[in-house]
Parts: structure tokens; sequence; C-alpha cells
């Protein structure tokens, strides 16, 4: 048997040039070099697909490789034999195989070649195109692109998955106020969007629609989505309820957050470390002290632990309202209570009190 040429392993080489199989049949010379594993292992496989071979041998086949060259040796093979075409599903089990294999220069090549139209397609494809664009950051916008040709498709309409991608990826662009503002627009889209097309949201989705206004401080377009949430089906849970009470507390509207908070707790449901913080540190900054240790012994009780800037806050608010003496019971008291408060972190809580008590 003959080898198969060094260059076809490049994957630079050009898709359209006919591989003959006189290459495969006919018997090497004795100055034949050896083949190496790779060319051994791309023989074996060209061989069992016998002539005639369908997208679903070629599936097999591919998922037969822990290689991802490999796969993708095969797949640029097959794709150059009349009378077949690679579909939908050769193009997502490559792409999945390459992405696991990390080799992301080429899935973005399949990529591209899909979007140009190179086979059918269907939902899980543009799915698993779009969860790989938005995890690459300079695909960002290929991802919205893809998207597009979703909505104006008649068999590939965007899914719940879709929408879950698509949410969770402008989420994480909401780091700066000025910048929330933005992709807030496109979360305003794509929720009108998403309920035209009958699209069912579930929790997580609308969480993420939540924590984009409470992001933007738009609270009552939060508050709104909120009460909606039993038209769907969905119950809320820590984190609606985190999202609404941190961004009501931001916004300045405390004794509204607090609320919240009091309306999660009473449903047994826990919130986030971020979300005690603020909402102790806002009820203190409003002088409002008994409900900050109400709120600052509970964060202790489920093993939250205050930073110390939470401790500072409450403890110098309460010596500038002429309650020292309550202030160093209260510190001695989360001493006890706080076993992740070492010595150190104390003595400079100390400190910090006298400090402010000689003010």
């Amino acid at each position: 048997m003959a080898i198969i040429p060094k260059h076809f392993f490049s994957h630079s080489f050009n898709p359209f040039k006919t591989l003959t199989l006189t290459l495969l049949h006919t018997r090497p010379s004795s100055t034949t070099p050896s083949r190496t594993p790779s060319e051994k292992q791309f023989e074996t496989w060209v061989q069992t697909l016998r002539p005639g071979f369908t997208p679903s041998d070629v599936d097999r086949a591919l998922k037969a490789q822990s290689d991802p060259d490999l796969a993708l040796d095969i797949f640029r093979w097959t794709a150059q034999h009349r009378n077949y075409k690679h579909n939908h599903i050769t193009y997502l089990t490559l792409i999945k195989q390459l992405i696991a294999g990390r080799r992301y220069r080429h899935a973005e090549t399949l990529v591209e070649e899909v979007i140009a139209g190179a086979c059918d397609v269907s939902v899980p494809l543009y799915n698993s195109i779009i969860r790989f664009c938005c995890g690459r950051k300079f695909l960002f916008n290929r991802a919205f692109d893809v998207y597009k040709k979703m909505l104006r498709s008649q068999d590939c309409k965007p899914n719940l998955e879709t929408y879950s991608l698509l949410f969770n990826s402008l989420l994480r662009r909401f780091n700066k106020l000025n910048v929330c503002y933005v992709y807030l627009h496109a979360v305003r889209s794509m929720t009108k969007q998403m309920k035209a097309s009958g699209v069912i949201p579930d929790t997580f989705v609308l969480n993420m629609i939540i924590k984009a206004y409470a992001k933007c401080l738009e609270v009552d377009e939060a508050i709104r989505v909120f009460r909606e949430m039993g038209l769907y089906g969905c119950e809320p849970n820590a984190y609606t309820y985190g999202y609404i009470a941190k961004g009501l507390c931001e916004k300045g509207r405390v004794n509204q957050g607090f609320g919240f908070y009091r309306e999660m707790r009473g449903k047994g449901l826990v919130p986030s470390t971020s979300t005690y913080v603020i909402i102790v540190c806002s009820l203190a900054m409003e002088r409002w002290f008994e409900d900050a240790i109400e709120v600052l012994f509970d964060m202790l009780g489920q093993s939250r632990p205050p930073d110390h800037l939470t401790y500072k806050t409450v403890l110098e608010g309460l010596c500038r309202e002429g309650r020292a003496d309550d202030a160093f019971e209260l510190l001695d008291e989360c001493k006890k209570r706080d076993l992740a408060m070492n010595e150190k972190m104390y003595k400079t809580l100390l400190n910090e009190l006298y400090f402010v008590c000689r003010e």
C-alpha cells in the first residue's frame, strides 16, 4: 500500500484537489519510506468508508476519532468525492471535536463555511456555533450574526438554549455602569423577539434579564419582570431576589431593597455574600443600625463572613452616631460568632474604632 502524501496532513492543502484512489491500492516499492502512525490510521479509516458512503457513515468515522487532526483529515478527504456532501450532522460533530481539542482556528474555518452555506443547517448546529463564538471575545459579534440568520430562517428559529447563550454572553459585558446601557438595548430587543417567537423563558433566562436591568439601575423594569415570572410557571430563587435587592439599594431605595431581603429570607432562600454586604452597608449608611445588625448576624449564621469594609461601615457608623459602647460590644460579639475573623482583623477594627471615637 502506498503512502498518503505528507502534504495531505498539513490542513493547508486545497480541499478541492482530487486524491486518486489508486494511491490506496498500489503496492509499496522496497524503497518506500515507513509510514507514520497518523498516516496508518488515516489509511485504515479511509478503507472502511466504502464507495457510496453517506454522511451517517462519515459521522460514525469522525466520532470514532480521538485525534481531532485525524478527524479533520477524514472530513476533508470525504468532501472531495462526487455525489457526496457533508450535512449539518457531520459539521456539528467535527466542530465539537475541534473545539474539544483546542483546534480553534480550524473550528473558526468550519463555522465560516456553515455561515456561507456549505451545508444544510439545524438548530443544534447553530447553537453550537453561537456557544463557540460567545466563548471567543473577537467572535462576539459573529454570534449575533448567526442569531439574525436564525430569526430569518424558516426551519431553524432560535430556541431557549439560543437565548440563554446570548443573554449570558451579554451579561458578561455588564461590568461598568456606562457600558451596561450600551448592551441593555440588545437585552430589551432580544426579550421582545423571544416573546414574539413564542419561546417560553425559564428562571435562568428571566434572572439574566432581571440582572441586566438591575445592573443598569433600571429597578422598576427588573421588578416588572419579577412580577411576570409566575406567568411562565417560574419561581424566583435567591439570585432573583438578590439582583433586585442589590439594585434597589444601589439606587438608594434601601427600604424597598430590605423588603425584598425579608421576603427572600421568609421563603428560606439564602442571599449571596455580595447581596448581604450591600444590604448591611446600605442599612448602616441610612443609620438603620438595628436592621443592619440583624442582617449582619443572619449573614454570620449562614457562614457568610463579612469583609473588613462591611464591619468598618457598621462599627464606625455606630461610633459617629454617639453609640461607641454599642460598637465595641458589637465587635466583641462578632468576634465570637465569626470563626473567620483572625486576631489581626480584630485588632485592626479595634484600633480603627478607638481612632474614630477620639475624633
